[in-house]
Parts: C-alpha cells; sequence; structure tokens
C-alpha cells in the first residue's frame, strides 16, 4: 500500500487516536497554565510550592508501564475507557475544591493514575499496528491531538476564565473531555491487532527479559530521560516564567498559542522526516532544538522577538518527541510489544519531569528566577539528544526485537 492510501484507508483508526489523544492528560500540559496565575492570586500559593506539583509524574514511574501492558494484552478502548471516564469527573471536582494545595497535588495524581489511560502510549498503538509507510506522519497527526487543543482552546479558556472565573473552566473542560472523549471510543475500530501470539500466551518474563537486554532500550529511554528534565517549564510554569521574563499578559497567553503552534509544526516535520530521513539524526536534531531556547531565556535578552523564538524553539521539539519516542520504538521492537517498551520510556519522561520539578521548585527558593534552571538543564537537553547518536552504530541500532 502506498504512502497517501495508508491514511485512506486507516483514517478511522488516525482520527481515533488524534481525538482520544487530544481530549485526554496530554492536553492539560497546554491549558493548565492558563488556571495557575488565577489560583496563585487566589490563594497565596508560592511558584515553588506551585512547581512541586510537577513531581505527581513520578507515579507514571508505575502506571505506564502497566498500562501499556494492559494495551498490549487488551487493546486501545478497554484501557482508555477507564481514562474517558474519570478526567471530567476529576475536572469538575477541581471546580469545587476549597484552596487547599494538598487537595489539588491530591486530585492531580489521581489524574497522573487514572488519565495516563488516555496518553499516546495507548492511543498510539492503533496507528502502530496499521501504519508501516506513512507510520511518522500517521503518528505526528495522532501525537498533534493536544497541541491542536492548546493551540485553539488555551486563548478561548483565558478569555472564558476572566470573564466567568476560573471554576466555570474547569467545568467547561469537563464537558469538553467527556464529549470527544466519547467520540473517540465510538470510532476505535471494532477488530484491533493485539499481537501475533494469543493473549494467554504472552508471558511478561520473556518479553520485559528482552526488552531489558536491548542497548537501544537503554539509549532511547537515557535521551528521553535527560531531554525531558526541563519539562516542567512546557505545561505548568510556561506562562509564569514568560510573565516572569517581561511578557504581559496579553503577550504571554498568545506566546502559549505560539508554543502550541510549534508543538503542532515540529510534529508534521519531523513526522515527515522520520519517514524518510535516518530516524537518529531526526531524533538527535528534533530532541536538541529547546537547548537554545532556554539559553535564550536565561540569557539578559528579553525583547519580544528573542521570547517568541525560544518559545517557538521549545514547541518545535516537544512536538518532534511525540513523534521520535513511539517511532524509534518502532523502529527497534516489535509492534506486539510495543505500548509495554513505549510505556517504559514515557515512564523514564515522567521520573526526569519529576525530577525537574523538585530542581525548578529549589532554584525559585534559592534564586527566585528561573534563568539559572534553564541554564543547567538546557545542558542536559544537549547531551540527551546527543545519545540518540548512537542508535546509528551498528551494534546498538541495527537489531530489531522480536516480540
Amino acid at each position: 500500500m502506498n504512502y497517501i492510501g495508508e491514511l485512506r484507508v486507516n483514517w478511522r483508526s488516525l482520527l481515533a487516536s488524534t481525538v482520544g489523544h487530544g481530549a485526554g492528560l496530554a492536553a492539560t500540559a497546554y491549558i493548565i497554565g492558563t488556571f495557575a496565575p488565577h489560583l496563585l492570586a487566589e490563594f497565596g500559593w508560592s511558584k515553588s510550592d506551585f512547581a512541586l506539583l510537577g513531581t505527581a509524574t513520578l507515579l507514571t514511574l508505575v502506571c505506564l508501564p502497566l498500562i501499556g501492558r494492559l494495551t498490549d494484552l487488551f487493546g486501545v478502548r478497554r484501557v482508555a475507557i477507564t481514562g474517558v471516564l474519570f478526567l471530567p469527573l476529576s475536572y469538575l471536582a477541581l471546580s469545587f475544591f476549597n484552596g487547599e494545595l494538598r487537595v489539588f497535588i491530591a486530585i492531580t495524581m489521581l489524574q497522573v493514575i487514572f488519565g495516563t489511560t488516555t496518553t499516546s502510549t495507548v492511543y498510539s498503538r492503533l496507528v502502530a499496528e496499521r501504519f508501516q509507510n506513512a507510520r511518522g506522519l500517521g503518528l505526528a497527526i495522532m501525537a498533534s491531538g493536544p497541541a491542536i487543543v492548546g493551540a485553539i482552546g488555551a486563548p478561548l479558556l483565558s478569555n472564558y476564565i476572566d470573564t466567568n472565573g476560573w471554576r466555570a473552566g474547569y467545568q467547561a473542560l469537563a464537558i469538553f473531555t467527556a464529549c470527544f472523549g466519547i467520540i473517540a471510543l465510538f470510532l476505535i475500530p471494532p477488530h484491533e491487532y493485539l499481537g501475533a501470539l494469543p493473549r494467554s500466551k504472552r508471558q511478561a518474563r520473556r518479553d520485559y527479559k528482552v526488552i531489558i537486554r536491548s542497548p537501544a532500550f537503554w539509549v532511547i529511554a537515557g535521551g528521553i530521560f535527560l531531554c525531558n528534565i526541563p519539562q516542567p517549564l512546557h505545561g505548568l510554569q510556561l506562562k509564569m516564567m514568560l510573565l516572569d521574563n517581561g511578557a504581559g499578559p496579553a503577550f504571554a497567553s498568545k506566546l502559549v498559542s505560539m508554543y502550541a503552534i510549534g508543538v503542532i509544526i515540529g510534529r508534521f516535520v519531523c513526522g515527515l522526516a522520520l519517514d524518510r530521513l535516518p530516524a537518529h539524526w531526526v531524533a538527535a536534531v528534533g530532541m536538541g532544538l529547546p537547548s537554545i531556547g532556554m539559553f535564550m531565556l536565561a540569557s539578559s535578552i528579553d525583547t519580544p522577538w528573542a521570547l517568541g523564538s525560544a518559545v517557538l524553539l521549545m514547541g518545535l521539539s516537544q512536538g518532534a518527541e511525540g513523534d521520535i519516542a513511539g517511532y524509534l520504538v518502532l523502529r527497534h521492537f516489535k509492534v506486539d510489544i510495543y505500548s509495554s517498551v513505549l510505556g517504559l520510556v514515557i515512564a523514564a519522561l515522567g521520573i526526569a519531569s519529576a525530577i525537574g520539578a523538585g530542581l525548578l521548585s529549589l532554584a525559585l527558593k534559592l534564586t527566585g528566577g528561573y534563568d539559572l534552571y534553564l541554564a543547567l538543564t538546557a545542558v542536559g537537553v544537549l547531551i540527551g539528544s546527543g545519545l540518540f547518536l548512537l542508535l546509528g552504530r551498528s551494534n546498538i541500532g541495527d537489531r530489531e526485537i522480536a516480540g
């Protein structure tokens, strides 16, 4: 089947994965920052305390590998339905909470536990099992769901919150996630591919043994880890970081939308590149881009063009990451264990994000600003992106693991 033919034949799976991912937990990274200034102003939370919220992603260490395994065994629909039902309820709960930071963190932790069933670890399997020639583009389209929601929804939600309050904003978010999550479930094709072996013969010990023994797994996970220590800056802290760098509230909201647009562009450029160029080079370049933007933000240059360029570079890389992780897993592992491997890789991302949140909180307490954190984590991003070049070595990158 040719490139365009794959997209035409598998449109339903692609649309289901894109809509489901866009209405899932990943979308909160683009819109949670819209609530942050209002919550801090009303309840008097400090920026350093709020930064600790990112440590909730440590739960992905347990959740994502388990969810990935369950997806390989039972399919996307049966796993995703948990998050589709829970996420709207959690947003509704946040609209009524009393301002206690511990309650907010607890609800966020529950979102991570149950909401990870609506992430790319689950939905990208619909693309992985059906695409070959257009795999990079298919993953790009799927991964663009949350960014499209962010690009369109962030300014709309910001205006809505300014007019009706942050509680009404959470209620609107609950309605959105419920409606589109259910639509995604109905779009999933009735017959899903669950691997070459029947479920009863899938042995976790065997599958995880070949994963752990793979050099490619450790390179992919290590690169993803180092490149995602500054992950808190891409969501919770993005708008506040821009305000701290001299952007006004209105301009900061526009920059958040620009970031989301950069993510969408990065998704498609990277997806097309992965289908045509060596994946390890695409990964190294794509994942290394935010270091430039972070160094710019850490500098004394705070002109509108500098802030815009920095945010755009960070968005382009975040977009590339959504394609790279899934594509590299499919490049080096069989589709039978795709979600099991991807769950482990994304868990490494979650650990990095949690560590990054702790480091950011410490940096904010010590310096009161973001510059030190930006400079140090930018160096980590450069090292992590360089790791992907190791996948080009024959003793690492040319092994394909049987599932």
